[in-house]
């Protein structure tokens, strides 16, 4: 012990040390000798000041106290996405695990019902379901009462419009792949019109964005949700597929349906935060 303590750092190295003059090899040498060295422990205390070792207190509490980023969060960041875009969308409560579980599963369903009935009728269940998916992951992406986050991101200077379109575009572009992989596995002799529900899909979504400026988004997200149920039920009572939806006709006017509520959304965009504060948040 006696050889590992021979050489001291000296009153004038210690006394730069406690100034923060040393360059930071300096300082790590000085650092990993004190430890091991009362003499020169009791040498540099009385030169450090209580400003610095609160500093550095601080930033010691500070880095174990910073919560660890999230697995997605860590993906998102190496896929060039900025940390704090990332952390908002790791947050999105419908980007869980258990979430993306429960879509997982209610495409197994539909795709079993498809496969079993030979494909026309399954396939019914199948469109009714799809497009509803992303319209419930995003009434879960953002509000009160689902977002564990809302009230940080309401009291701090952040758009609502930008937070929900970030993180419904993120739900979107999610579940849409989930229930596109899924259609992937339906019978062949549905041919394209496996792929008629993406554009229900996506105008059902931006309607309700589009809508909740002036009902909120929960209400928007039902009201699309029942009108979808019942123009799928009304229209498959003659025929297991219903054409009007997934023809070339029905699949035009969604198209229409999703650019006009995609311009309405960017013309209200400055709606969404009017009136809103950290326990209501306006109609989010």
């Amino acid at each position: 012990m006696a050889e590992a303590h021979a050489w001291h750092a000296g009153e004038e190295l210690l006394r730069r040390y406690a100034a923060g003059g040393l360059d930071s090899a300096g300082a790590w040498s000085v650092e990993s000798h004190l430890p091991g060295c009362a003499d020169c422990r009791r040498l540099v205390a009385p030169l450090v000041t209580q400003g610095r070792v609160r500093r550095s207190i601080d930033a010691v509490l500070d880095t174990l106290e910073a919560p660890r980023p999230r697995p997605v969060e860590r993906l998102l960041v190496r896929l060039g996405v900025r940390e704090t875009t990332a952390r908002l969308l790791a947050a999105t409560p419908s980007l869980t695990l258990s979430w993306l579980l429960a879509v997982g599963l209610v495409l197994v369903f539909a795709l079993g019902a498809a496969v079993a009935t030979g494909g026309q009728e399954g396939f019914t269940l199948f469109l009714l379901l799809a497009p509803l998916l992303p319209l419930a992951g995003v009434a879960a992406a953002f509000g009160p009462g689902v977002d564990p986050t809302y009230e940080i991101g309401v009291a701090a200077p952040l758009s609502s419009f930008r937070v929900l379109l970030i993180r419904a575009v993120a739900v979107l572009a999610t579940t849409t792949a989930m229930a596109g992989a899924a259609s992937l596995l339906l019978p062949a002799t549905l041919g394209l019109q496996a792929a008629a529900w993406l554009l229900p899909s996506l105008c059902l979504t931006l309607v309700s964005l589009a809508l909740t400026p002036v009902t909120g988004l929960r209400p928007a997200v039902a009201g699309c949700a029942a009108a979808w149920v019942s123009a799928v039920v009304a229209l498959a009572r003659d025929q297991f597929v219903p054409a009007a939806l997934t023809g070339p006709p029905g699949q035009t006017a969604f198209a229409l349906a999703a650019l006009a509520a995609a311009l309405a959304l960017v013309a209200s965009r400055r709606r969404f935060d009017q009136h809103r504060t950290p326990t209501q948040g306006g109609r989010l």
